[in-house]
């Protein structure tokens, strides 16, 4: 089903107001198709569903909603009507229709009439009368999904309530709900009563980061489940909103929560502890007979549960060195005729597919359910980037795109360095909308594998639900646009506009979205033979950028870009107008040789992770020690660091530091070495010093190589890459990261 668009706004209102203007739908996200006014407004004051089951149905989905403005009620003079589309579209199509009295909501299925709910309770919201009018819109994706993890930390019913009301409002249709893991396991299993005894509960938490050292632990006993009846008022309220709850038993690893309540499951025959640190475990379950008994039972009371096509298996981050040490799992290996473990896993797996298919049920894991053979007919959730998807894609499986370079929420959204303390990376609001689920290089007849995409919430760092509505509620708002416009329809502009609207919105309510608005990022790039220079190329509308320089405390207004570094210490930057003062963000800069030189980078960083490109190692300004993303890390995935230098001439060296990221349970390792090499020509190049074993015991590692006599115009720094990551280390198999900072030359 295609539309036109007749009508784009611009947005004008922040709040409601009886001066609106004509034609003023407001600020939908995700923005409709097709929105067609008329002049005038509807005499509707309240929303009136009719009395019968059906009327009760649409009547329930929206009026325990928090945030509701428009008075909602049940009456045989009912003013909402429910019809049928005459065109044919995807699933969750609707047309949406305002009179003057009635309001006629048009859609083949449920999910449409839900959808077309939440627009219309977008518009109470920001019209004081409701505007007369047709809207019409069609979702790109089938599968529109929000995920959220309750084991790191667990949340009450009422905050998994009010996530699905978020998720409601912004046109999604899956809830991955995350419930078993290492850190506790959040699910009632009637036979099983020591999950909820043992299992459920942790005796301390980390607190800080996993990669500070050393680290450290609150002390105190932390946990809780969800009972079977609570579980069951979750799917309901959710169906209520046309959602479908998707629920998650993680096999074989991240388990050691109910090994630790039941230790006959593991390979190893020891007493084991509900995990107290993030991170992934050795101890996973066994392929036993009395393993498969266990998650068959589980999954026996997950189905009655949970009436979803799909069950998520996980299947994702399970360590082999169990398996590798265990004579049963080696005399498993040789009697099935499998390869190694990878492919012990993908028995496993297929397994448990086989019985959850007898269920009537589907499987979804994670993108390692590929190694070792695929599971007939597994879905693939692509999240260690986009190869698993296409892998999937191309061998007829149907895929949902989740990668953490677009959609891991837990990742830092700004780089103010006020943010609250998240797991790594970076992923700004801008990326989430621009991003594409169907990769480029998937050919067309392919497509329809591709059913969608999802955001994922792990809740390491968000001890509470103000954290997660921080982390996830803004981006979630740029995702659903991804989910339901098509690439040439979006535009970024017209959508910051409107989540300007939401973000006043959600704070009228008390809701924590984050709102950076005011925040301004400045660039630091460099000129050959000039130096380093900030650049600010967006500013907030009405703003002008304050800033002060080193050695001053006094804020200045009489910036013009660029603006050349000069001094080294503290500049600060920050977005003002008349009545509003944005977050200062700060640039620590530290110049050296290597500001004036041409750099080329001979391996390209990987896409998440490539900063500023080859200037964010000669800009003059340090990355932060905790976050490895932004403009002033690059990150290569089994790639060495190889940067040449060109000198405005021959330059006295006497000194190259380096920094480097050190997170093993992010698989960032620190470099084998690091080597310098000159050159007369730029073409061929002779070593001049090198190190090797570097090692640190804390995040980061800064490493220094003698220059001594040396005067050059041509230079090479190369930091050689770790490689593959070793048995028995988290992500092992993999090629590991490397992660650079400023290569700083004295």
């Amino acid at each position: 089903m295609k539309y036109i668009i007749l009508l784009s706004f611009t947005l004008v209102l922040i709040a409601c107001s009886n001066e609106q203007e004509p034609g003023f739908l407001g600020p939908l996200i995700p923005n409709p198709d097709s929105i067609e006014m008329s002049s005038g407004y509807s005499e509707i004051t309240e929303l009136i569903f009719s009395n019968d089951n059906a009327g009760t149905k649409y009547y329930n989905s929206i009026n325990d909603l928090s945030f509701n403005r428009m008075a909602i009620k049940q009456s045989a003079d009912y003013n909402i009507k429910f019809e049928s589309l005459a065109e044919e579209g995807l699933e969750g199509a609707y047309y949406l229709q305002i009179n003057k009295r009635e309001i006629t909501i048009k859609a083949n299925d449920e999910e449409g009439k839900f959808n077309a709910l939440s627009t219309l309770i977008q518009i109470t919201l920001f019209n004081d009368n409701l505007p007369i009018a047709n809207i019409s819109a069609s979702p790109k994706f089938q599968y529109r999904g929000m995920h959220l993890d309750v084991c790191r930390h667990f949340f009450p019913i009422a905050d998994v309530k009010k996530y699905i009301d978020y998720l409601f409002f912004y046109g999604y249709n899956k809830f991955h709900w995350h419930l078993t893991e290492d850190q506790g396991w959040r699910i009632e299993i009637k036979q099983y009563p020591k999950l909820q005894e043992v299992a459920a509960f942790r005796k301390e938490t980390l607190i800080g980061h996993y990669n500070d050292v050393p680290q450290k632990f609150d002390g105190k006993r932390y946990g809780g489940f969800y009972t079977q009846d609570e579980v069951k008022d979750i799917v309901r309220y959710a169906s209520e909103k046309g959602i479908e709850v998707i629920p998650e038993i993680e096999m074989p690893g991240h388990s050691l929560a109910a090994i630790a309540a039941y230790p006959e499951l593991a390979c190893e025959n020891k007493p084991y502890d509900v995990g107290t640190k993030w991170g992934v475990f050795h101890d996973i379950y066994c392929p036993s007979e009395a393993t498969f008994e266990f998650l068959e039972n589980v999954i026996d009371e997950v189905v009655d549960l949970f009436p979803s096509k799909y069950i998520h298996i996980g299947g994702d981050e399970a360590p082999k060195t169990a398996w590798r040490n265990s004579q049963f799992c080696q005399d498993l290996i040789k009697s099935e005729g499998l390869k190694d473990e990878h492919e012990l896993q993908s028995y496993f797996i297929k397994r448990m597919e086989k019985y959850i298919n007898s269920k009537g049920r589907s499987i979804i894991g994670w993108d390692e359910i590929l190694e070792g053979g695929l599971a007939p007919n597994a879905t693939v959730m692509s999240w260690r980037g986009i190869a698993g998807g296409i892998d999937a894609a191309n061998a007829g499986h149907d895929v949902i795109m989740t990668p953490t370079s677009h959609c891991y929420f837990d990742y830092y959204q700004s780089n103010n360095p006020n943010e609250p303390l998240a797991i790594g990376g970076y992923l700004p609001l801008e990326k989430v909308y621009n991003y594409n689920p169907i990769p480029s290089v998937l050919e067309k007849d392919k497509h329809h594998h591709i059913l969608g995409a999802q955001g994922n919430v792990w809740t390491e760092y968000m001890p509470s639900f103000k954290n997660v509505e921080y982390m996830a509620l803004s981006r979630m708002a740029a995702l659903s646009e991804v989910l339901w416009k098509e690439k040439e329809d979006k535009d970024f502009t017209h959508f910051f506009n409107a989540l300007t609207a939401h973000q006043d919105f959600w704070k009228s309510k008390g809701v924590n979205i984050s709102d950076y608005r005011f925040d301004v990022f400045p660039k630091v790039y460099t000129e050959f033979n000039k130096g380093a220079y900030v650049d600010i190329k967006e500013l907030p509308k009405d703003a002008y950028i304050e800033y002060k320089v080193p050695g001053f405390s006094i804020w200045n207004s009489d910036i013009n870009f660029p603006f050349y570094l000069k001094e080294n210490g503290r500049y600060v930057f920050r977005a003002a107008n008349n009545t509003v003062k944005g977050r200062p963000i700060e640039k620590i800069f530290q110049n050296h040789l290597g500001t004036r030189a041409a750099v080329l980078l001979v391996n390209p960083p990987a896409d998440q992770y490539s900063g500023l490109g080859a200037g964010s190692i000669n800009n003059g300004i340090l990355g932060s020690d905790e976050k490895y993303g932004g403009d002033e890390w690059l990150g290569f995935q089994g790639y060495d660091f190889v940067a040449e230098y060109v000198f405005p001439e021959k330059t006295d060296i006497s000194k190259i530091n380096l920094k480097f990221f050190n997170g093993n349970g992010q698989w960032i390792y620190l470099p084998k070495k690091v080597e310098v090499f000159r050159s007369d020509d730029g073409k061929s190049f002779k070593s001049i010093n090198e190190i090797n074993n570097i090692g640190t015991l804390g995040k980061i590692a800064n490493v220094s190589i003698s220059t001594k006599d040396l005067k050059t115009k041509f230079l090479k720094v190369v930091a050689k890459n770790f490689g593959k990551i070793p048995q028995g280390k988290q992500g092992e198999g993999n090629q590991a990261w490397l992660f650079v900072d400023e290569v700083i030359i004295e």
